[in-house]
């Protein structure tokens, strides 16, 4: 057997010390040396990937500083079947499973010991079963982080075997589901150390450098990096990262800005909007007088229109422009000529799409709203969290508003997981990841509508999409409970003039965050989309819906869950 091994200028002093391990095993090592070009540079690893595409090397290894993006471009190359492994269990799963042929460690998360342990197994691991068809795609098999090592389960098990249980499940459905819920997404390991530290200990009110508690200087260095990497992430003047969710997040800027009764317009619920942004049963629709914009029926596009006419009668103080469920680019200039005919103030929520936001595969809002707000989870994979970004002009009164106005002490655990995050952000491989997420979405969405199943607005710009599923007879609620059956995860969905209520619903939304995530490209795209099509074509047989369930368990398990 040959291997060809090569690194970046990180990985090299472990690379260094595999090529030995291997080299006393007596296995003939092609050593391609250590990339020094920067980290945009990937001459090595596409030689690696290229001796093992064209069978002059029986195997490759590659030792990069994270190695998260490298599975995608090795898998390019055909016969290249590259896994991104941080334990040894990974490197057996890759092996066996999937027949793994080109091992990608992570030399920031292994100490060399570690490192050796995964190659090991990697070595000794046997193929048991050939992959799964997927299609004619090259296959994207690289699984995230692997969960902080300090966290222990036996000490969770012995305290409390209830919660220990319910966790243990949780992990299993997570393991064998797919997740294509479009707000859902797995933090790095990096991201859950963070969020598990004893930062969630401290108590400080206030803000950096201006607490009402002692003890704050570390807690401090936390909050301050994570305003600084949102800073340059979004291209803003301020930014306040306390709030903790996107809800609370929307409510800061209506309550800093706005007085009870004052008249917001924003995207209805129906056609694609948020419960905070104007629905009844929320505060917003209880405080202020929503105005509700929608699409056209023909498009399934907002109405912008209708948009300006509404904003001409009514007058509103605040616009709001973002989306929970609406799959098209948002025009932030077009929103900002409106605000500005009318003297209102614009917000863009932008929870969904600031993962793409932040890579410049979506429209900036930055240099045309007064207010942004986001989550700090989906499309951004960071911890469940919100942020609040601004003009300077508007600081002092959302920071008012959020602390002392909302909340108490702020989760400081949580914000240093932000800033963790937003440091993954800032790191090229985390734009490779969101095209991937894009392009998974189209190529879904596209096999899908070929299965007679009607996509809403005719396709998607981001990462995830409506499917209108009447035209096969079936409800929302019919859909999404029988993609559940079968391991599937999605949620029941209104869709713009639904006819049926909410509850039930004509339509599902899907996301691919998740998914990619775990490494899965266009070729498992098609895969889980036929699997779709097909638990459609078999709802009311629980048999067959249990037999698509363990082949997705089978499928699923080949992608690791961070």
């Amino acid at each position: 057997m040959k291997i060809v091994i090569g690194s970046d200028e990180r990985g090299s002093a472990l690379k260094d010390t595999l090529k030995e391990l291997l080299d006393s095993r007596g296995i003939d090592t092609q050593d391609l040396g250590a990339q020094t070009g920067g980290d945009d540079d990937r001459t090595v690893s596409k030689r690696v990937a290229e001796h093992v595409s064209n069978g002059s090397a029986d195997q490759g290894i590659l030792v990069w500083s994270s190695g998260r993006a490298l599975a995608h471009e090795a898998n390019r190359h055909p016969h290249v079947r590259a896994t991104l492994c941080c334990t040894p269990h990974m490197a057996k799963i890759a092996r066996s499973r999937n027949d793994g042929n080109l091992l990608i460690l992570g030399a920031d998360l292994l100490d060399p010991d570690e490192g050796i342990e995964v190659l090991n197994e990697w070595l000794g691991s046997q193929v048991k079963q050939s992959p799964l068809p997927t299609s004619a795609q090259p296959l994207v098999s690289e699984p995230a982080a692997p969960r902080p090592a300090f966290v222990k389960k036996e000490i969770l098990e012995a305290n409390d075997p209830e919660i220990f249980e319910a966790i243990q499940g949780e992990q299993k459905r997570q393991r064998n589901t797919l997740v294509l819920i479009a707000s859902e997404n797995y933090a790095s390991s990096a991201v859950n150390a963070a969020q598990g530290s004893v930062m969630g200990n401290k108590y400080a009110e206030g803000y950096h450098g201006k607490r009402y508690y002692n003890g704050c200087e570390f807690v401090d260095v936390a909050e301050e990096l994570a305003i600084k990497r949102a800073k340059e992430i979004f291209g803003v003047d301020h930014v306040n990262v306390q709030p903790h969710c996107g809800s609370t997040a929307n409510m800061a800027v209506y309550g800093a800005v706005l007085s009870p009764g004052d008249s917001i317009l924003a995207m209805s619920l129906d056609h694609g909007g948020h419960l905070t942004h104007g629905h009844p049963l929320s505060f917003s629709g209880k405080v202020y007088n929503i105005v509700p914009y929608g699409v056209t029926r023909e498009s399934e596009r907002i109405d912008m229109e209708q948009l300006a006419a509404l904003a001409r009668e009514h007058k509103p103080r605040l616009i709001v422009v973002g989306a929970s469920a609406y799959s098209r680019i948002l025009d932030f200039e077009a929103f900002r000529a409106i605000a500005d005919e009318i003297g209102a103030m614009l917000m863009a929520d932008i929870a969904h799409i600031a993962g793409l936001i932040a890579t410049a595969a979506h429209p900036d809002p930055a240099p045309f709203c007064d207010f942004v707000t986001t989550t700090t989870h989906k499309t951004l994979r960071g911890p469940r969290g919100g942020m609040i970004m601004c003009r300077q002009e508007y600081a002092k009164a959302i920071d008012r508003e959020v602390f002392p106005g909302l909340q108490g002490g702020p989760a400081m655990h949580t914000i240093a997981a932000k800033a963790v995050s937003f440091g993954e952000v800032l790191r090229p491989e985390f734009k490779s990841y969101i095209q991937q997420v894009i392009d998974n979405a189209r190529v879904f969405s596209e096999v899908l509508s070929s299965g007679g199943i009607r996509i809403v607005s005719g396709g998607t710009d981001n990462h995830l999409f409506m499917a209108d599923v009447t035209p096969l007879g079936l409800t929302g609620r019919d859909a999404s409970s029988a993609l559940e059956a079968a391991g599937i995860a999605v949620n029941k969905n209104s869709i713009p003039f639904d006819p049926n209520p909410p509850a039930i619903g004509s339509g599902i939304r899907i996301g691919t965050p998740a998914v990619t995530t775990r490494g899965m490209g266009e070729g498992e795209m098609r895969f889980i989309a036929a699997k779709f099509i097909e638990v459609f074509g078999s709802i009311g047989d629980e048999g067959r819906l249990r037999a698509i369930g363990e082949e997705v368990a089978e499928f699923s398990a080949r992608f690791p869950v961070p």
